[in-house]
């Protein structure tokens, strides 16, 4: 049978650069995986950051067993002694319309990313923790050049990431940061350097917990001691869906991308399978900005990590000397739910999944920037891949189209016979005039070669 190549894709070179190198030392997909997020850290912080949450799948070869770990980020209050302040709101163009999102430390949420990335290590991990950390507290150092694709991210995203402390990082001088200029996070390589010598806990119950808890109730937030202490990673449950005879394995996510796929129609040729396409991707609701990244990698055994992980928009609270930007997730209209009391995870949309072949080995790690787009994205990338034959690059690259109500949202360059067949389906359609990054940011390694998403800058990387 095909296997997979060993590979990195990210939505950074220097992301999928350090994968690879930790590839090249003898890493597992694991320990690349956590250094590449780390990276993303530095060199993608219009996306996320050591504040953020997220989630990671892991397939291993030698068993065939998926397993999903949910660090996603947790309701404060557990203390008890505090209550949140009145948000900032800030607007933020999206799809040419004004969103209204809150931002401030009241929207920061009990970060997961430091614990969620040691776990994966300590689970899969060969190589030592300093080592899987060292090469991210090097380009903290240095700073990294900002991908054009990121700047235009960061010039919907300004009035949340250059707020407060981030002005004089992401607009400078009062401009913002242009593509291939330098994002450079003063004191973050500090805190690199206490997370490689400490572990984790430095965030939870080590040095920097009391700043943690300090800067945001300064900031009208509510995190406090037992917030942090309390905090663990879950292991969630992992379902499968099958698409063209290959099972796609993933949680359940606030999307239903699973179900959605489990929903798609038996005849998946082009371009009749549109409006059934469509309608499995029906997706109610206000559409959410949000800044997500990516990262999926392939080790030599055959091992797959796949870890998305996000800040929201970022709360514009920093932790003082130390570079880090706080997650906004409290500030996420679509994210607050009912049963949102301290301590309980909140939901996401985030989705890394595996796609295993008929003939049981590992087809596609893939995974997907994109708040309610992630699902559009994975769904059309694997479509590409697994029924149309196409490689990794192209499925991720060709144009998508995304549901939103009654209403087809289609990138320039679908083709005009599927937006014909949607059109005669009764869909309303809305063509985009290019490939944005609206769309999502698909990063991925598979049978038929490794990716990232051009709409993000993205890069693949095989050994």
């Amino acid at each position: 049978m095909k296997s997979v190549a060993a590979g990195v894709a990210a939505s950074h070179p220097a992301t999928a650069r350090t994968g690879v190198r930790i590839l090249q030392a003898g890493g597992s997909a694991a320990d690349a995986a956590v250094g590449a997020v780390l990276a993303c850290c530095v060199a993608e912080t219009v996306y996320t950051g050591l504040g953020g949450g997220g989630f990671a799948t892991y397939f291993e070869a030698s068993t065939g067993t998926v397993t999903c770990l949910d660090f996603f980020v947790a309701v404060p209050g557990l203390d008890g002694d505090r209550k949140p302040e009145a948000m900032v709101a800030v607007d933020v163009f999206f799809g040419g319309l004004p969103q209204i999102y809150s931002i401030g430390g009241a929207s920061v949420a009990v970060p997961g990313i430091p614990a969620g990335l040691g776990e994966v290590h300590r689970r899969w991990g060969r190589l030592p923790w300093q080592e899987v950390v060292a090469p991210a507290a090097g380009l903290a150092r240095t700073g990294v050049l900002l991908p054009a694709a990121h700047a235009r991210t960061l010039e919907s995203c300004a009035p949340a990431l250059a707020y407060g402390e981030g002005a004089a990082l992401y607009q400078p001088g009062g401009r913002l940061l242009q593509g291939d200029e330098l994002l450079f996070h003063p004191g973050l390589a500090t805190a690199m350097d206490a997370l490689a010598s400490d572990g984790p806990e430095v965030f939870y119950t080590g040095a920097y917990a009391d700043v943690l808890v300090e800067t945001v109730r300064a900031a009208g937030g509510t995190i406090g001691p037992a917030d942090l202490a309390e905090y663990r990673v879950y292991e969630t449950p992992v379902d499968h869906a099958t698409m063209a005879g290959y099972r796609v394995h993933a949680r359940h996510d606030l999307n239903r991308t699973v179900d959605t796929i489990g929903a798609l129609p038996d005849d998946l040729s082009r371009p009749g399978r549109a409006p059934g396409v469509a309608s499995a991707l029906l997706n109610r609701g206000k559409q959410r900005l949000g800044d997500t990244t990516n990262v999926s990698v392939v080790d030599p055994e055959g091992n797959a990590c796949v870890i998305t992980t996000t800040l929201g928009l970022g709360a514009g609270v920093w932790l003082p000397g130390l570079g880090i930007n706080l997650n906004s997730m409290l500030g996420e209209g679509e994210l607050l739910t009912d049963d949102l009391v301290p301590g309980r995870r909140m939901s996401s949309y985030m989705c890394p999944l595996v796609v295993i072949a008929p003939d049981g080995g590992l087809a596609v790690a893939a995974g997907s920037a994109g708040a309610s787009r992630i699902r559009t994205a994975l769904v059309d990338t694997l479509l590409g891949v697994l029924v149309d034959g196409l490689s990794v690059p192209e499925a991720i690259a060709r144009p998508r189209f995304h549901v939103v109500e009654d209403t087809v949202h289609a990138e320039a360059g679908c083709p005009p016979a599927e937006i014909a067949a949607l059109a005669d389906a009764g869909w309303q359609i809305v063509e985009w005039p290019e490939i944005n990054h609206y769309f999502g940011g698909v990063t991925a390694v598979g049978r038929a070669g490794a990716a990232g998403d051009p709409r993000r800058g993205g890069v693949g990387l095989l050994l």
